[in-house]
């Protein structure tokens, strides 16, 4: 089975003002498109035909650099959009606020770290939030499209929230103010799929 490009979970303009229609429209439907198509040319009569996304980037050394860039690129986006979700935003509850309150101290420390990590990530890549083998949650980010799943990224874990800081995620919007979209993403994040995406990695 060949991938297929995942639905919009809500309306291209149901995450304005923060994220605009245009950009929501070109970035699922041209980018996120590219990278699936180009995923399936990449993996056709390869041994990385018919396997899970995730067996494919944890084992990404074994494959080519097609399929690593577009198969992070079809995984991160996947994961981006369902970590939005329009008349979201606010705080995490339950056992992941615990989580980010035990790994960061307070829920704005980890609020700063993570917008720091973005906003400081040179050219293109994403911020993610992780967890790791032991129970506790790190920032970190990745050039390009890579992410944790990857060995030898220097980010390890696994990912339950991102964020996109290519420019063609902000730029028609924000221009050069990353800080300012960085800033807004946490008005559309949808704290109930993070925290599904926790219980499922633990």
């Amino acid at each position: 089975m060949a991938f297929q490009l995942p639905d919009l979970p809500y309306a291209h303009d149901a995450l304005e003002p923060y994220i605009d229609k245009r950009t929501m429209e070109i970035h699922h439907g041209k980018h996120h498109a590219g990278y699936t198509s180009k995923l399936n040319a990449a993996i056709e009569g390869t041994d990385a035909a018919g396997k899970d996304i995730v067996d494919i980037l944890k084992n990404i050394d074994s494959y080519s650099t097609a399929i690593r860039n577009n198969g992070g690129g079809y995984y991160n986006h996947d994961l981006f959009w369902k970590v939005m979700a329009p008349n979201a935003g606010g705080n995490p509850s339950g056992d992941l606020a615990d989580a980010i309150n035990s790994s960061f101290d307070s829920f704005e420390k980890f609020k700063e770290e993570f917008q720091n990590s973005a906003n400081t990530r040179f050219g293109s890549g994403w911020a993610w939030l992780c967890l790791q083998t032991d129970g506790s949650l790190k920032v970190c980010s990745t050039p390009n499209q890579d992410n944790p799943l990857m060995p030898g990224v220097g980010c390890g874990g696994q990912p339950i929230l991102g964020v996109d800081v290519w420019e063609h995620a902000y730029y028609l919007h924000y221009q050069n103010r990353r800080p300012d979209y960085t800033k807004n993403f946490f008005n559309v994040v949808n704290w109930e799929q993070v925290a599904r995406n926790f219980a499922a990695a633990k």
